[in-house]
């Protein structure tokens, strides 16, 4: 079968550690959001979101098929 430039949407992910001062930032307000009675499914998120660096991309390239 002879190969074939097909183009491909992917999408990548990437999770990595904020630095210093934003973790403590975010784990701090977690954790005082918890202390303050707010429910778990509101503080946890937000203090992850502050505390990790999430980024979506869309590519889109071209790849060889087999």
């Amino acid at each position: 079968m002879e190969k074939s430039m097909v183009p491909r949407n992917s999408v990548v992910i990437s999770i990595s550690l904020r630095e210093l001062p934003f973790a403590l930032i975010g784990i701090g307000g977690g954790a005082l959001a918890t202390w303050a009675a707010a429910p778990p499914w509101a503080a946890i998120p937000i203090a992850l979101l502050v505390t990790f660096r999430v980024s979506v991309q869309l590519w889109r390239g071209r790849s060889i098929r087999r």
